[in-house]
């Protein structure tokens, strides 16, 4: 069985794993308003879902 010779160290290691984050959350703008909001989920500037209006949104 090979056995390392060294120890990795953080950045050697660090280096290799550059590519391995994860992606950010894909946003899609609101027909309503226009702000990014994710997708399938009720726009929180505006509250509407749909094409309809989901929640309240307190104004202020």
């Amino acid at each position: 069985m090979a056995v390392p010779k060294r120890k990795t160290s953080k950045s050697i290691r660090g280096k290799r794993r550059t590519h391995q984050k994860t992606a950010g959350p894909n946003l899609s703008a609101c027909p309503q308003c226009g702000e990014p909001k994710l997708s399938h989920h009720v726009c929180h500037n505006c509250g509407s879902y749909k094409g309809h209006t989901a929640i309240e949104v307190e104004e202020g």
